[in-house]
């Protein structure tokens, strides 16, 4: 007997070697079925299809284990745009990095889990070493994966996965996150992927859900179970392993239908055979999203992501001028990163802030592009504010990173200092006396003002012409702020009187009088300030970005005889 055990015992870890040792040999490409040119959405496709197809609680035919096991080893690979490239130059036969025969500190082990996870029952095996670990039995789920140093966890993703997306970035290397500097070291002796602070789960109630989950900001992973159902500690473990990983940028809830049977039916999340798991995803309304696809811990976390804010626009610095960020009555903060996606951090801020701010993000290649350097941005990521009556802040530079969580409460604090700066703004401009409210508005011209604001007692007219009421109130809005300051409002010692004086025109009703200054009026501008001097019949005209900071620099130029006038085609008649 003791023979015939040990001959059984030889056998079965010959076998999971020869499996093993083909599972690392095969074609990653060809065990998925995708071309070697294939997308990652390609690639997450094919494995989404093919381990629903072969997974061992699914499929009892035999060699479906096997199988399922090329897949996620395939799958291992062609994610991982590091291990990829590896495969592609060197092929599996010169045991590259991620496919072949392992790298340091791993020994190209193999794991594979009977009941849902890390802690329960699996079988270990790497050269020279076979284990086996106790625990219950069942068979729940099958992962089948190798890592290295910076390798995967158990559920399918490690470290790397865990601050690739906080604003771009792999850990290590002094903490360089694509351009974001920080401190990323793991804790010494702690596995890569594994958690670095335990995951609260929020047990979910009416009152909860009301006043802590709906139109607050925050996205949650939410589960919903009985207690009967078989499955749920290795639902709550992938849980916990992917809500881990994204720390500060979603909360964690778990709805019990036996206790909460009309929350449960009243959201429709009541489950039947298995656990449901739903993002409340951050909108305008904001909505609960199931997720369909494998119990893995990668996918699920890729489905997170998916479903974060997207409340930040994407804009070309090349192609928008600063003042489209002074449209609204609300401030606006831009992120500049070298990014080609809006990050997650980002996304997250966006969904907290939303109704505070309008959030705007736009891919830069370093900190001397011309772009950035127009901003005053010395260093990258950086974020720039513009509070509603056109005055640019560059509130960071140069943004470090230490985790998800602490960089999102410091981004937090941030925006929130900007937000009162706002206020305390708007308040002063409220709190101004009617005459001077009505002295610092910009009146519009017309045939009744024209002689007291652009006639010939008239120094210097400054008229904004605009074609749109979105330039319209550009322009307004920085007008007021300008008019404001003492350099634009120099006085004339022989008239008393201000030296310079304000006014909006209507472009399009009044073509004729640009005529006088431009033989096609300026339409291409949508919006053109005119610096008119009637006594001399001169003009000079700026069609420029139009903000704050360079019209204030226009008119001093203007003031201070540092700009070429022209003189006008003929006398500007209004119509």
């Amino acid at each position: 007997m003791e023979n015939r055990f040990a001959v059984c015992i030889f056998v079965s870890t010959l076998l999971f070697f020869l499996l093993s040792m083909e599972a690392k040999t095969i074609d990653p490409y060809k065990v998925l079925g995708v071309e070697r040119n294939a997308s990652q959405r390609e690639i997450q496709k094919a494995f989404h299809k093919l381990s629903l197809q072969y997974h061992p609680d699914k499929n009892k035919s035999k060699g479906a284990q096997a199988k399922f096991a090329e897949i996620n080893n395939a799958y291992e690979i062609l994610s991982d745009e590091e291990k990829r490239k590896n495969y592609d130059m060197y092929g599996d036969e010169k045991g590259n990095p991620g496919f072949g025969a392992g790298s340091p500190g791993d020994n190209g082990e193999y794991t594979y889990f009977t009941n849902g996870g890390p802690g329960q029952n699996h079988f270990t095996y790497g050269p020279g070493d076979w284990q086996s670990m106790g625990g219950q039995g069942g068979s729940k789920s099958f992962s089948f994966s190798f890592g290295g140093p910076s390798g995967p966890s158990s559920f399918g993703f490690g470290m790397e996965d865990m601050f690739s997306n906080f604003f771009g970035g792999k850990p290590g290397g002094g903490g360089q996150f694509d351009g974001f500097s920080g401190s990323t070291g793991s804790r010494p002796g702690s596995r890569p992927g594994s958690r670095t602070s335990p995951v609260s789960i929020t047990t979910i109630s009416p009152q909860v859900y009301k006043k802590e989950i709906v139109n607050r900001g925050m996205t949650w992973l939410l589960f919903s179970y009985t207690p009967s159902l078989k499955g749920k500690q290795h639902v709550e473990n992938i849980i916990e392993e992917v809500a881990s990983s994204l720390q500060g940028a979603l909360k964690v809830g778990s709805i019990n239908c036996e206790t909460e049977p009309t929350l449960c039916k009243d959201l429709g999340i009541y489950p039947s055979r298995m656990p449901r798991v739903f993002v409340y995803k951050v909108s305008e309304k904001g909505s609960l999203v199931e997720y369909d696809g494998d119990w893995a811990a990668k996918p699920l976390k890729s489905f997170c992501q998916d479903n974060l804010p997207r409340f930040s626009k994407r804009v070309d610095l090349n192609r928008f001028e600063s003042s489209t960020f002074t449209t609204n009555k609300l401030p606006s903060v831009v992120l500049l990163s070298t990014k080609k996606d809006t990050p997650v951090i980002w996304r997250v801020l966006s969904g907290l802030h939303h109704n505070h701010f309008s959030f705007y993000d736009a891919e830069v290649h370093d900190a001397s592009d011309p772009t950035v350097k127009k901003l005053g941005v010395g260093a990258l990521p950086a974020i720039v504010g513009w509070l509603p009556n056109g005055e640019k802040h560059v509130l960071k530079a140069g943004i470090t990173t230490k985790d998800m969580k602490s960089t999102i409460k410091e981004l937090s604090a941030l925006l929130e200092g900007f937000e009162k700066k706002s206020k305390k703004a708007a308040s002063c401009q409220a709190k101004k006396s009617p005459t001077d409210s009505g002295e610092n508005q910009i009146p519009l011209l017309t045939h009744s003002n024209f002689d007291a604001l652009c006639g010939e007692k008239t120094p210097v007219c400054i008229i904004g012409a605009f074609r749109s009421s979105k330039a319209r109130n550009t322009l307004e809005s920085i007008l007021t702020a300008v008019s404001q300051k003492s350099l634009s409002r120099r006085q004339s010692s022989a008239q008393g009187k201000d030296s310079v004086s304000y006014t909006l025109l209507d472009a399009a009703k009044q073509a004729t009088f640009l005529n006088a200054f431009d033989e096609a009026g300026f339409k291409s501008l949508e919006k053109v300030l005119v610096a008119y001097k009637p006594r001399r019949g001169t003009f000079a005209a700026f069609g420029g970005e139009m903000t704050t900071e360079e019209v204030e620099g226009f008119i001093s130029s203007v003031l201070n005889g540092d700009i070429h006038f022209t003189k006008t085609r003929q006398k500007p008649v209004l119509r």
